[in-house]
């Protein structure tokens, strides 16, 4: 094909050269923004690491701010997205990516280059002060790193900061991306200095596609402030069920038809894409819509079980509202796909196979019935939680450990 040709004998500066010059069109179109805002750490005359984490415009540190202390935030939200300034102390300081103000149109047209390109390049570019001037930059997923990268080749190689690239739904596509992309992305991941994954599914399929790369599974992990210790609670004459989540790869059509119709079971979904026609048919299942922090725990004390529905994947989908789950105390039956394995064993987490309606049902039935097996599960879960530290404060840790053995002495 003439498209998979040219890509084979242009190289990525090239590539990098056309979509950069999209890049500043967009820029000059778009209003000023602000200086990113650094996070508060201890103030030091010695040189510290200087870590950027820039993440996806919707977590620019303005826009968070304003979610988080708003009635309408819901869920274990950490002070700053994903809980990255958690790493920061006398040595290293740590500065978050901004969101800017842009015209509607500047919006439409940058979210259409970011789904056709698969990065946000007008973003990394409108933050490129922060990660130029950066020792190291930290990078969320896919949507942030392949940005950066191009970045970094407008500036000499040895003024490059180092680059720790997570990617999260990158290998669950990768067989969808045409072939230019694969070769694309393949030459601006080979830039990265570190790769990392959020579940061991992905390190493998990365360690194939990249030989020669290191390649880290890094435990995801959440804000532990709000651990609810579990009650033996007695069942009463119907299951209630509990299922959240946004992620694509949700399997509500196997929850729905696991338990519509069921009498002895109620549900509750929080689902922005679902099929409200099938919801409808089902009878004992309502679609909620949690509008604040106090309304998730309300649905969570409400619950006798957390049901994770999921189509196969591999980047551990829906591992937030699992470790959630667990920390209100709260027993959960989740689909045996996507590495949660290596979070919680099935001592922690009733597993089921995907797409698999009967045995869905039977595990919820189960559960429903058996006080104690449901009160023994979740204290499995969170002590797994409290055991493993899997919190954000130790999945920064570990990013700034990464970080000190890339840039070696004086931050190490």
């Amino acid at each position: 094909m003439p498209c998979e040709r040219a890509a084979r004998i242009v190289d990525c500066e090239s590539v990098f050269a056309i979509l950069w010059k999209s890049g500043l069109i967009l820029s000059v179109m778009s209003s000023p923004a602000p200086a990113p805002i650094e996070t508060d750490a201890p103030a030091q005359k010695q040189r510290r690491m200087k870590v950027f984490v820039h993440l996806a415009e919707e977590f620019g540190t303005r826009r968070w701010r304003k979610f988080t202390t708003a009635s309408h935030s819901s869920g274990i939200v950490d002070r700053l997205p994903y809980g990255y300034y958690r790493a920061a102390d006398e040595n290293c300081s740590i500065e978050y990516s901004e969101n800017f103000d842009e015209w509607r149109a500047v919006r439409l047209a940058r979210l259409a280059a970011r789904r056709l390109l698969g990065f946000d390049l007008l973003h990394a570019w409108r933050n490129r002060r922060g990660i130029l001037d950066a020792d190291i930059v930290w990078t969320h997923t896919e949507l942030e790193h392949l940005a950066v990268v191009l970045l970094f080749l407008t500036v000499p190689r040895a003024r490059r900061p180092k680059l720790i690239a997570q990617s999260v739904w990158m290998y669950d596509r990768w067989p969808q991306f045409s072939r230019p992309k694969r070769w694309l992305f393949s030459k601006l991941l080979a830039q990265a200095d570190l790769l990392t994954v959020l579940s061991p599914e992905n390190q493998r399929i990365a360690r194939q596609l990249f030989p020669h790369k290191r390649v880290e599974f890094v435990r995801f992990g959440i804000d532990n402030d709000s651990l609810s210790i579990p009650a033996l609670r007695k069942s009463g004459p119907v299951i209630r069920v509990l299922a959240l989540g946004r992620d694509m790869h949700r399997d509500w059509e196997t929850l729905i038809k696991a338990v519509a119709g069921w009498e002895g079971c109620e549900v509750r979904i929080g689902a922005k894409t679902i099929d409200r026609k099938a919801v409808a048919e089902a009878g004992n299942i309502s679609l909620v819509s949690p509008a604040s922090n106090s309304d998730i725990s309300e649905l969570y004390r409400w619950a006798d079980v957390f049901v994770l529905p999921l189509k196969p994947n591999f980047h551990a989908s829906g591992i937030t509202v699992l470790e959630e789950a667990a920390l209100f105390g709260v027993p959960v039956i989740g689909t045996d796909t996507g590495g949660l394995r290596a979070y919680f064993s099935e001592d922690e987490v009733r597993y089921v196979p995907p797409r698999d309606t009967a045995a869905l049902r039977a595990a919820i039935e189960e559960l429903g019935k058996n006080d104690r097996l449901r009160y023994d599960m979740a204290k499995r879960a969170q002590e797994r939680m409290v055991r493993d530290n899997l919190t954000s404060q130790a999945y920064a840790l570990l990013h700034k450990k990464f970080s000190e053995e890339l840039l070696g002495d004086p931050f190490r």
